[in-house]
């Protein structure tokens, strides 16, 4: 059998929603959830790497619209499938953020979790409107049990407030969380960042 890392992103992705459906619980990260009164009251949102969806039906339930972006098909027919049921405004794109760019100054939010691209930060600033907010939160480095075995997708201590420098920090922590609707779900240390636009 192909091991995992061989295998395409889009299909690497793929196998690890393979077993999900409408039922599988999804949840916002703590950065979106903790600080949602943050939130504009309507406009437009982009959930970033969205997998299936926890920050996305979050923010539609918010009053917000929003597109969610994601290289699984798989995480993105169940996303669609929930937000047809429940009538939110939730658009999914099949994406390739590593052949992706993003559009400037379409977003009144942006939220990403548990994803890390370098290469994207400067398009995340550009993609926010003026008084528009960034919700980040991934993992912290040093690399972790049961999560990303590549050490480049750890972030550095107080590295987001350092890349969104152009952004007003409005919120900003590092720490342990329980990221899952189960109690005894497993713990990571993450870092999270809340800012601005001017």
């Amino acid at each position: 059998m192909t091991k995992n890392k061989t295998l395409p992103a889009g299909e690497k992705w793929d196998l690890k929603y393979s077993d999900s459906d409408l039922n599988t619980p999804t949840t916002p990260c703590y950065a979106l959830k903790e600080h949602s009164h943050l939130l504009p009251f309507y406009g437009k949102a982009l959930d970033l790497a969205c997998g299936l969806g926890g920050n996305a039906r979050f923010l539609a339930q918010c009053g917000l619209k929003v597109d969610a972006w994601d290289i699984s098909d798989n995480a993105l027919t169940i996303l669609n499938n929930w937000a047809s049921l429940n009538h939110l405004p939730i658009q999914p794109l099949l994406t390739d953020l590593e052949q992706m760019l993003l559009p400037y100054q379409q977003y009144d939010v942006i939220v990403v979790s548990r994803y890390l691209d370098r290469k994207l930060f400067k398009q995340i600033e550009q993609a926010l409107k003026p008084n528009g907010l960034l919700f980040y939160q991934s993992f912290l480095e040093p690399m972790q049990e049961n999560a990303p075995k590549n050490p480049d997708f750890y972030l550095k201590s107080g590295e987001l407030t350092q890349s969104f420098k152009n952004l007003q920090c409005l919120v900003n922590g590092e720490g342990w969380l329980n990221d899952s609707t189960q109690q005894d779900a497993p713990k990571y240390r993450y870092s999270w960042f809340v800012g601005k636009k001017p």
